[in-house]
C-alpha cells in the first residue's frame, strides 16, 4: 500500500477555529461548546513534487505562484481510514455517528514545511545545489533549509533538516581549514 500520510492527535480546537470555515451566523458560544466536546486529529498528506507548482518572479519583480493540488486520492483515503477507525471505536454509535466528523483543509496560505524548492544533485543541468547543498553556480552559497528535501513524506522534516545542516556545517568547516 502506498503511503497515505499520517494521523496524529492535535491540540484543542476552540470556537474560533471552527468558525473560520462556517457562516458567520453560527454563534461562537455554540461553536465553543462543540469544540469543548470534540477530539481533534491532524491528518497530513502532501503534495507530491510537480514541476508546474512553482514560485516565479517576472521581469517586473512581481511574484507569481502557480499551484495545482495533487495526491488528493491519498488524502481522501487517509481521511476515510480515520473515519472508519473512529466509527468502529465509538461505544454509542447512535450518539456519535460518522456524520459527526468535521473536516477542513488548511488553505495554501497556511502551509508549512515547504520542501523541494531547490533541487540538489550531481548534475548542474537538472539541480541547483550539489550533494553538499552548495550552489553549483555560486561558490560560497549553501542552502540548508527544507528546500533541498524533495518531499517531506507527509511528516515534519525538521529533524532531517537539522541533521543535514549539521552535516553541511562540517563540510563548510572543513573547507575553511
Amino acid at each position: 500500500t502506498p503511503a497515505l500520510g499520517h494521523i496524529q492527535m492535535l491540540g484543542k480546537a476552540d470556537g474560533g477555529v471552527l468558525a473560520a470555515n462556517l457562516p458567520p451566523v453560527v454563534p461562537l458560544a455554540l461553536l465553543d461548546r462543540l469544540a469543548h466536546h470534540s477530539i481533534d486529529f491532524w491528518l497530513m498528506s502532501e503534495d507530491l513534487p510537480k514541476p508546474e507548482n512553482r514560485v516565479e518572479v517576472d521581469a517586473d519583480g512581481v511574484i507569481r505562484l502557480s499551484y495545482f493540488p495533487n495526491n488528493l486520492a491519498a488524502h481522501a483515503a487517509l481521511d476515510q481510514k480515520l473515519r472508519k477507525v473512529l466509527d468502529s471505536a465509538q461505544p454509542h454509535r447512535s450518539l456519535l455517528p460518522s456524520q459527526g466528523f468535521f473536516s477542513m483543509r488548511i488553505p495554501l496560505t497556511g502551509m508549512a514545511h515547504q520542501c523541494g524548492t531547490v533541487r540538489f544533485g550531481r548534475d548542474p543541468t537538472c539541480s541547483v545545489l550539489d550533494i553538499n547543498c552548495r550552489a553549483h553556480e555560486v561558490d560560497n552559497l549553501y542552502v540548508v533549509d527544507g528546500s533541498f528535501v524533495p518531499s517531506s513524506g507527509a511528516v515534519n522534516p525538521t529533524l532531517s533538516i537539522i541533521a543535514n545542516a549539521l552535516r553541511v556545517g562540517d563540510v563548510i568547516a572543513e573547507r575553511l581549514r
